[in-house]
């Protein structure tokens, strides 16, 4: 795991497109799918230079944000996409979290909510 953080911030670009993540993800409206397109494609930025430990995690907030995105604001879906994937995105996020704030020193917004 230690090599893994060592190339995650040396080698790679992981906490600086984790930062363009966090930007695209300040005050994200759910229901607006443009909104969630530019996290989407910031979150597939970051999932490719993520630690191999976390890419899972990564994996299941793009699957997230792709049915968010597809759902086109109807809170309907919205409310079933939380429903059907709200267990799974939860500990995702809060790996994720734990993992920017100890190796990038990054805090995300309204994560692990």
């Amino acid at each position: 795991m230690s090599v893994g953080a060592l190339t995650a911030c040396s080698g790679g670009n992981y906490c600086d497109d984790l930062k363009g993540y966090v930007d695209s993800s300040k005050d994200l409206d759910i229901k607006d799918s443009d909104a969630v397109g530019k996290m989407l494609d910031q979150a597939k930025k970051v999932s490719k230079s993520a630690p191999d430990d976390i890419k899972d995690d990564w994996k299941v907030v793009i699957d997230y944000a792709e049915k968010a995105k597809d759902a086109k604001g109807d809170t309907n879906k919205l409310m079933e996409l939380a429903k059907s994937d709200g267990e799974k995105i939860t500990p995702a996020m809060q790996a994720i979290t734990k993992q920017a704030k100890d190796t990038c020193k990054i805090d995300l917004p309204g994560a692990g909510n």
